[in-house]
């Protein structure tokens, strides 16, 4: 077993109740004590994780995901934490996974006021129940917090992290809480926003022509402004200035509500506008003014960014497939009266030129056409040089369940052999050589048990090649029969993960305005296909 140690840092929300540090003082602190702590143990530390970023799962804190990792290799004997509440404070699957990593690895916690030995009964117990604890401490203190910003964003105050393009995030003086202040050189760009949405860009002969949000975007991106965050403008981001409210010294909470929901086992966090938000007077100045605010607002209304019909249908047979193929976003359908449907690229900076929806849409099933043909005579040459495929996969997977089951009474025979130790039936002589024993059998099992499994996973990943070739035929055979671009939507999902779309040559009536290359990524390992359709090349 390793004779090191590591240090694992975290702020908790505890400690902004003790101290008004930053995350780095907070962290310098706890580093100072836990290594006069294992200087005192005489304890080996080579390695400090230090989280910096505020996570209530696991998921969401890189250096834990990588400290667990670290643990169940075996890598240390110990971590050195300021409280076991650090570890883990997340639901009751990370308590879970947090608890088996260090009983498992044998893994020992240690606090400046305890060591836990997880593979102690009774310090599992304590440390689970610690675990227990914090998860119900973190509820009440996210209660508590969220109470305390409703009552902020009463009083006025802004109880966001980020100020909006335009403010400053400021301190209020002798009390609790923040406030904006405004940048006049980015308050000059909203004001001019707003302006271009409701009144127009002045030309030359002093008229005025209106620019709706994607115009403004691409003018903002030619004068060379940046935005706070990203490194272009995009449509999105300037409604998103025209709609906020704070701009006319209002502060508004929980308009964008987060809501966790679980598919196919995976915890997806979504934001989504809040009916039950609230709107207050702020304590900060407005950088526009009320009459101009609404104006925004009522033209906006008019002018939705797509018809409520397509709201809850889909109305492109490619949505969520073609991403632009030089600046990586989703491309979208473009509909017009007399002309057909458009690919676009929303992102008004960016250089990859439109294409009729159409045609590109027909260029796809020609590129699966011409790679399924391609990948059914490699698959049926594999496929030949292996005899008896089923009968192999299953003798491998009935091996796999008895070496399952082997590793389990080894384990057992551990647990067993400890209790004999501490009856004194074996001395520590005889512990340490059966023991050693028990190790080298439960090693080499272990390690078969994983080449079985690479096994298994092959034999799959072939069964899943046989099952995509109908699939795939499928779609060439009944594609242009289907009904409606909902089901034609469904049947490419089924098949591909996405298809990569670039244009360089432009012009409507180009001699070949089906001169783009899409490159299409099927649902199969290493099965990435590039299509250039104006040359028929794979």
């Amino acid at each position: 077993m390793s004779d090191k140690y590591c240090i694992y840092l975290r702020k908790s929300r505890k400690d902004d109740d003790l101290h008004s540090e930053t995350i780095e003082e907070t962290l310098k602190r706890h580093r100072k004590t836990l290594l006069e702590l294992a200087e005192c143990q005489k304890l080996n530390v080579t390695k400090i994780y230090s989280e910096i970023v505020s996570g209530e799962t696991i998921n969401d804190r890189p250096e834990m995901q990588k400290l667990l990792r670290d643990v169940e290799q075996g890598k240390w004997r110990g971590v050195l934490v300021m409280e076991v509440e650090r570890l883990a404070r997340g639901d009751t699957t990370d308590q879970g996974r947090v608890a088996k990593a260090f009983k498992y690895s044998e893994t020992l916690i240690i606090t400046p006021n305890k060591i836990y030995d997880p593979t102690n009964e009774f310090d599992e117990e304590y440390f689970e129940f610690g675990l227990f604890m914090s998860r119900r401490e973190l509820k009440t203190i996210t209660r508590r917090l969220q109470e305390g910003r409703k009552r902020s964003v009463l009083e006025g105050k802004y109880v966001g992290n980020i100020a909006p393009y335009g403010y400053k995030r400021v301190k209020l003086k002798n009390e609790k809480g923040y406030s904006l202040k405004v940048l006049p050189e980015e308050a000059n760009i909203v004001k001019m926003i707003f302006e271009w949405y409701t009144i127009g860009e002045k030309q030359a002969d002093g008229t005025h022509k209106r620019l709706g949000v994607s115009l403004i975007a691409k003018r903002l991106n030619e004068l060379k402004i940046l935005p706070r965050k990203k490194g272009t403008w995009t449509a999105s981001s300037v409604r998103n200035i025209l709609k906020n409210p704070v701009y006319i010294g209002k502060v508004r909470w929980f308009w964008r509500k987060t809501q966790k929901k679980l598919i196919n086992g995976e915890l997806i966090v979504k934001r989504q506008n809040s009916e039950k938000h609230i709107i207050t007077d702020g304590l900060h100045k407005g950088i526009i003014d009320k009459k101009t605010f609404e104006l925004a607002k009522k033209i906006m209304k008019k002018n939705t960014t797509r018809p409520i019909r397509e709201r809850n249908t889909i109305q492109n047979p490619l949505a969520g497939l073609i991403k632009c193929g030089i600046c990586g976003r989703n491309m979208i359908r473009r509909p017009y009266n007399n002309y057909p449907d458009t690919l676009i690229c929303l992102t008004t900076s960016c250089k990859n030129v439109s294409s009729s929806l159409h045609l590109v849409e027909e260029k796809i099933i020609e590129g699966i056409k011409n790679w399924i043909s391609d990948y059914k005579l490699q698959w049926q040459i594999k496929n030949t040089s292996k005899q008896s495929t089923n009968i192999t996969f299953n003798v491998t997977r009935k091996s796999l369940a008895k070496l399952n089951k082997e590793i389990k009474t080894l384990h057992l025979q551990q647990s067993n052999l400890d209790d004999l130790l501490e009856q004194k039936i074996y001395d520590v002589e005889k512990y340490k050589k059966r023991a050693n024993i028990l190790n080298k059998k439960l090693k080499k099992a272990e390690e078969n048990y994983k080449k079985l499994q690479i096994i298994i996973k092959g034999y799959e990943k072939e069964k899943k090649r046989k099952i995509i070739v109908p699939q795939v035929e499928k779609i060439i055979e009944t594609y242009y029969a289907l009904p409606t671009p909902q089901a034609k939507n469904d049947l490419l999902k089924d098949v591909l993960e996405k298809v990569i779309y670039t244009k360089n040559q432009s012009g409507r009536w180009h001699t070949s305005p089906d001169d783009f290359e899409l490159i299409l990524y099927p649902r199969l390992p290493c099965s990435t296909r590039k299509y250039q359709n104006s040359q028929n090349k794979h």
